[in-house]
């Protein structure tokens, strides 16, 4: 491929050699360099891709791609930008062949629901006929393949590369999770979304290694509502204004409200042993009943939110309830069969917006009590811990203080922050370093009538320690618990 064709969406300058040269590959990592490739030099968090140029030449790299200046071989085209990231992105849709452009793309941004949103959207899309691939925390899915995911919105050349693989697969529509991360960085730059979805907003991911506070992370979010055709919003944000202050697209709004476009009415709790469902009315731009089998007034606004995006694949009515009926996620809201005693769930809720609403949300069903699993991430923001301390020591009756991706810090360091938040309320608590041991203790002095909720893991599979992934997978944990106290 002709290294002008990559580069034709970009300002560019050339600070050595001829863009008009042929080129084999596009990397942005030094180690998959070979003979003939474009390297694009990415300034990132760990390392600067600056720093790799003599490496990356030595392995045969025909062109640079920098923001800064850097010293190149002979016979090397350097190519200075404005920002190498932004260059990535549109760099990788031409090398692709620009996919985006042969799928409706529909991007889903906000602090919660964006994982649920995304599925149900796919299922009730495929329920008539579409073909949808999916990018999001959990995985991608392209055709029948999954692909696990490190990123929620992975890089902007991988995000290409899984568009590509969905042209090819036959599908005709993408729903993905759009991060504030992934907006910063450039991930999703140049891509037109055809909707674009903002769920709602609250004060997480402020910190050293994510946005440098509150105004930066609402600004960040307002990027996609500045490069989609259609934006649908939750009216009921207090940040919704916000968010959209710049948007330049079409606005609909979803919501409690009677404000909103699309609007639910009549939410009725439904609890059955083993079950926690909810029922409402859906009014506005549309009029039917709905009743998932997922508990909670954040089940409504997700459901809300896919109805108000399939409305514009003009799906039946009947379709969207059947669909909706039966969308589940893994690691969301899971109900785990345990004993015929007591409700047991795993959630993903790993911050203390996400698991006050989450506890809340249960507090609705009246269990005779609410015992909480959880623990904090290691380095990560020290305040998550203290405010999730705190929340649980309010909403809980009982918590249980256990490890959760220490990372390199050590794990009773964590616990300690948790009971600093936890000791701000009246809760009652204990701490059970060994995750294994804290789900076994929940188990085995479970009650009658309780909800016990394993939090902060969701639909992951390992526990990162000291940079290495060991397999751990609660659902793992709690099968062997059972199997060891039914041998006792």
């Amino acid at each position: 491929m002709k290294l002008t064709q990559m580069l034709e969406r970009l300002e560019y300058e050339v600070a050595q050699g001829s863009a008009d040269i042929e080129v084999t590959e596009l990397v942005n990592d030094s180690r998959k360099a070979g003979p003939g490739c474009v390297f694009v030099c990415i300034s990132g968090a760990v390392s600067d891709g600056h720093s790799y140029v003599e490496d990356v030449t030595a392995k045969g790299a025909a062109a640079v791609i920098v923001e800064r200046p850097v010293e190149a071989p002979e016979g090397v085209t350097v190519i200075h930008v404005d920002d190498t990231r932004y260059a990535l992105a549109l760099m990788s849709a031409a090398y692709f062949g620009y996919p985006a452009e042969k799928l409706k793309v529909i991007g889903i941004t906000g602090t919660k629901g964006k994982t649920t949103t995304t599925y149900m959207v796919k299922s009730i899309l495929e329920g008539v006929g579409h073909k949808v691939g999916l990018i999001g925390t959990i995985e991608a899915l392209i055709g029948d393949k999954s692909i696990p995911a490190n990123n929620t919105t992975p890089e902007s050349f991988t995000i290409h590369q899984y568009f590509a693989e969905m042209v090819k697969e036959g599908c005709d529509s993408v729903v993905m999770e759009v991060s504030s991360q992934g907006l910063m960085l450039h991930r999703t730059a140049g891509i037109e979304f055809e909707i674009g979805i903002f769920t709602n907003l609250g004060e997480d991911h402020i910190g050293p290694n994510e946005h440098k506070d509150f105004e930066d992370y609402k600004r960040c979010k307002g990027i996609l509502f500045t490069q989609c055709r259609l934006g649908i919003a939750n009216v009921d944000d207090q940040w919704y204004e916000d968010v959209f202050q710049n948007a330049t697209c079409k606005v609909e709004t979803f919501g409690f409200s009677e404000k909103a476009d699309l609007r639910a009415t009549n939410v009725q709790h439904v609890s059955r042993p083993g079950y926690l469902g909810v029922n409402y009315h859906v009014s506005g731009l549309m009029d039917f009943d709905v009743e998932i089998d997922i508990p909670g007034e954040f089940s409504v606004y997700n459901s809300l939110t896919a109805i108000a995006v399939c409305r514009h694949f003009d799906v039946p009515e009947e379709n969207i309830k059947k669909a909706l009926k039966v969308a589940k996620v893994k690691g969301r809201i899971e109900m785990v069969k345990v004993s015929d005693d007591f409700a047991f769930m795993i959630d993903y809720a790993h911050n203390a917006m996400s698991l006050e609403s989450l506890l809340c949300t249960l507090r609705d069903y009246h269990p005779k009590r609410i015992v909480t699993i959880f623990g904090c991430g290691g380095n990560r923001s020290r305040t998550r811990r203290f405010e999730m301390g705190e929340v649980a020591g309010n909403l809980s009756d009982f918590t249980v203080i256990t490890s959760d991706n220490p990372r390199f810090e050590e794990p009773q360091d964590i616990i300690n922050d948790i009971i600093t938040g936890i000791k701000k309320t009246d809760g009652k608590y204990v701490d059970i370093c060994d995750r294994k041991e804290a789900i076994r203790y929940a188990i085995e002095h479970g009650k009658e009538g309780d909800i016990i909720v394993l939090a902060g893991k969701g639909h992951e599979t390992y526990q990162e320690i000291r940079g290495v992934k060991y397999d751990m997978d609660d659902r793992v944990l709690i099968k062997e618990v059972l199997e060891e106290l039914h041998v006792r």
